[in-house]
């Protein structure tokens, strides 16, 4: 049995404390026939936290987002509301936080396009069309029929062959404009499952593993850092503080809105986001 799982260790709380949050979750835990571990493997809350929250003890939380969350999923492990229990951690740490401010939004550099290069090619062949263009000018020009100075006096001039037009140039095919690539972000493997995570506006613990269970990740993304994550068959997820995560699956961006501090987890698998 699990420390603090008799209905005996109220005896450790003070008169105060018996309706703080940390109270009514180890009664209502005790009530339920859980121990920390049980509640501690439902809700992925490590034991050493679930000991401190049941002890009034938010120090090892990671601030007030991730205590509310912890208790509102402990909770709803032991079968208790949790909007009064918020209520009372709020009254009991100076009301809510008020909503971190969005960081201001940066003029993405704009990129100056590259120099054309000059088409050495077509400016040779329209040189050579040219040049071609012109000797055929001139000779066709230049034989009109007619006897020079040094023509003989009697009899009919020699008839000359009138000279052949100049060739065409070929024709100079134009380049095909290449088709356009697919987008990076859809450009993901056919045969396996793809998740990246993005923390737009605030940290969040982040929890990914394989389908064999392999842990891919388990720690804090900061404000501005992406993660991604591969497998064969399934990725699952766990959320600590899913507001502000960006999540895009097999290439696709997944439109649920997640609150913050809110616990979410996922299972996502290959093909659509809806598939997972």
């Amino acid at each position: 049995m699990s420390i603090g799982n008799s209905p005996e260790d109220d005896r450790n709380f003070p008169a105060d404390d018996r309706d703080s949050v940390g109270h009514v979750l180890r009664q209502a835990r005790v009530a339920a026939g859980l121990t920390v571990e049980e509640v501690s493997a439902s809700t992925r809350v490590r034991v050493p936290i679930v000991h401190a929250i049941e002890e009034g003890d938010f120090s090892r939380c990671g601030g007030d987002v991730y205590a509310r969350g912890h208790v509102r999923t402990l909770a709803r492990a032991v079968g208790l509301d949790p909007a009064p229990l918020i209520e009372r951690y709020d009254a009991e740490h100076g009301g809510r936080p008020a909503p971190t401010p969005a960081a201001p939004l940066f003029e993405a550099e704009r990129i100056r396009p590259e120099p054309r290069r000059p088409n050495w090619t077509a400016a040779m062949v329209a040189a050579i069309v040219a040049v071609v263009g012109f000797v055929g000018y001139s000779m066709f020009n230049g034989t009109d029929g007619t006897a020079g100075p040094e023509a003989v006096a009697e009899g009919p001039a020699p008839a000359t062959k009138p000279a052949k037009p100049a060739p065409k140039p070929a024709p100079v095919k134009s380049q095909a404009a290449p088709a356009p690539s697919e987008s990076a972000i859809a450009a993901v493997p056919q045969d396996k499952v793809t998740v990246k995570l993005t923390a737009t506006d605030d940290k969040s613990w982040i929890s990914a593993k394989a389908h064999d269970g392999k842990l891919l990740f388990d720690g804090l993304l900061l404000k501005g850092e992406s993660k991604t994550f591969q497998d064969d068959k399934r990725i699952d997820l766990i959320l600590g503080n899913a507001g502000p995560i960006e999540l895009y699956v097999n290439g696709k961006k997944i439109e649920d809105s997640f609150e913050s501090g809110q616990v979410e987890r996922l299972s996502y698998t290959k093909g659509d986001p809806q598939d997972g």
